[in-house]
């Protein structure tokens, strides 16, 4: 669950409803295994992920997922091992550690 403000996705108008419907479009390997603990807290409807952090700024996530589901989707030549070794070499250049 978040700790900043979201807004729920029932409350959140059809531009933030729009942009996760983006997220049903991400590639199988990017879905979640949901916690039976958490399952309450943690399911969009409650602002459990960390993309509903954003929730605050539809146009943007809308964006964010839409790009991000073109990208990486399953119709195009490169494979997930190939992004992940893309995303890997990106990160390395950038310095970052994670």
């Amino acid at each position: 669950m978040t700790w900043i403000k979201t807004i729920f996705l029932k409350d959140g108008g059809e531009r933030l409803k729009e942009a996760f419907r983006w997220r049903s479009k991400m590639p199988r390997e990017y879905g979640t295994t949901p916690i039976p603990s958490l399952a309450v807290l943690a399911s969009p409807e409650n602002g459990g992920g960390i993309t509903d952090s954003h929730s605050l700024i539809p146009e943007a996530l809308y964006h964010a997922f839409s790009t991000h589901a073109t990208l990486m989707g399953e119709d195009l030549p490169l494979n997930r091992k190939q992004h992940e070794m893309i995303a890997t070499v990106v990160s390395v250049a950038n310095s970052c550690f994670y």
